[in-house]
């Protein structure tokens, strides 16, 4: 019992810390490749660096797309867009 009893502080942390950093880190990633393969044309996204625009072409081999903006088209990287600002940008208005 003295042998468990020493661990047992270890084992707790570990816990602790795969609850409470790990695991969310592990969904975050899941669905932000959910929301890179729902990514359609015509979608107004935000890319991780500020620039707004709207999809006009995709491409599955490289995974990238073609985003225009006032400026022109962009090629981006899907996982350059921004899920969490991509989001605000779609929800109503309230």
């Amino acid at each position: 019992m003295g042998d468990i009893g020493q661990f047992l502080p270890m084992i707790l942390i570990f816990a602790v810390a795969y609850f409470f950093m790990i695991r969310p880190q592990m969904k975050r990633q899941k669905d932000e490749k959910k929301f890179a393969a729902a990514l359609k044309k015509g979608d107004k996204i935000v890319t991780k660096s500020g620039l707004h625009g709207k999809i006009v072409e995709l491409n599955d081999k490289d995974l990238s797309c073609v985003i225009e903006t006032m400026a022109g088209r962009l090629k981006f990287d899907r996982s350059a867009i921004s899920m969490e600002m991509s989001n605000k940008l779609s929800a109503p208005a309230k």
